[in-house]
């Protein structure tokens, strides 16, 4: 069985740091593309960052850039986000996702692209 299972969410003040974890069960990550998308309480998910079946290319939202950065551990069948300098703003549901490709160095936040889908860890930035 194809599993993602998310992990390192939790409570954090303002300014605070997390790490999540992103593990694969059942496939090799080694040939997906993997992305973090988020959903907040009254809105709709949206995509933080990816990062390329080479780990070669990544991409990140506006809102976290700077901030957030993704990588991946092909050994350990894991991917992170490192996630600093957090903002309330960050709270919400994190989602991991993978979506099998040829391209080495691409990866895109469309959100229908994604074949599976972990989930979800929360994240809760407050004071």
């Amino acid at each position: 069985q194809l599993q993602l299972v998310e992990s390192g969410g939790g409570l954090v003040q303002p300014g605070g740091s997390l790490r999540l974890s992103c593990a694969a069960s059942g496939f090799t990550l080694n040939y997906y593309a993997i992305g973090w998308f988020r959903q907040a309480p009254g809105k709709e998910r949206e995509g933080v960052s990816c990062i390329s079946r080479s780990g070669g290319s990544t991409n990140y939202a506006d809102s976290v850039k700077g901030r957030f950065t993704i990588s991946r551990d092909n050994a350990k069948n894991t991917v992170y986000l490192q996630m600093n300098n957090l903002k309330p703003e960050d709270t919400a549901v994190y989602y991991c996702a993978a979506y099998w490709t040829t391209v080495q160095n691409m990866c895109v936040f469309r959100n229908k692209r994604y074949d599976y889908w972990g989930q979800g860890t929360q994240v809760t930035v407050s004071s």
